[in-house]
């Protein structure tokens, strides 16, 4: 039920075609909520038939013109009504979590190369976050927006440091295992 309200969300912050959302995606609501062009153009669809949402009437009638959206009154309500909800937090569910249960009873094969690749990417997405923090919010940004904006953005880069620190130490208690100690005889 999410992306129709992400939807909303980046439409108050800006009118938008449906690729300028699916770009907006891409570079910010994404990192938290992603969807794909599709989905996006087809919960569009289902704003504008609940009467959330209006095409921008165009400037000048021309055909495989794109569509602008802005939200409506009934949209802007539904947002502050879905915002004001309480909503319980969803338990984790991580493969790589669920992998390394089972590797204590299968043995350990390719799970530290799969340790080491996660720790790169959750490197790689913190230096991002950690970018567009520097870039997006300097000191003297310190409206209510921005600071709402700033939370979420901190949100990424305390998940990431928290990814980073703990694989790295996976990665260390993974040196450590004693090999007589893997499943089935294994040997790394």
């Amino acid at each position: 039920m999410s992306l129709p309200h992400a939807i909303l969300t980046a439409l108050l912050e800006k009118p938008s075609s449906g690729l300028e959302l699916t770009r907006r995606f891409d570079k910010s609501i994404g990192y938290f909520w992603s969807a794909t062009h599709q989905q996006i153009y087809r919960e569009l669809g289902r704003l504008e038939t609940d009467g959330l949402i209006r095409a921008l009437p165009a400037e000048q009638p021309a055909r495989g013109q794109k569509k602008s959206y802005e939200v409506l009154p009934a949209g802007r309500a539904e947002l502050a009504r879905w915002t004001a909800a309480s909503q319980e937090p969803k338990p984790l569910r991580d493969v790589l979590l669920l992998r390394l249960r089972a590797a204590a009873v299968v043995g350990t094969a390719g799970i530290d190369a799969d340790l080491r690749h996660h720790l790169e990417l959750h490197e790689r997405q913190l230096a991002k976050y950690r970018e567009i923090e520097r870039r997006d919010f300097p000191p003297d940004r310190d409206s209510c927006q921005d600071r709402l904006r700033h939370l979420v953005l901190r949100a990424g880069i305390d998940l990431e440091t928290f990814w980073s620190q703990w694989l790295t130490h996976a990665l260390e208690e993974f040196a450590r295992l004693p090999e007589g100690d893997l499943p089935d005889g294994e040997h790394r």
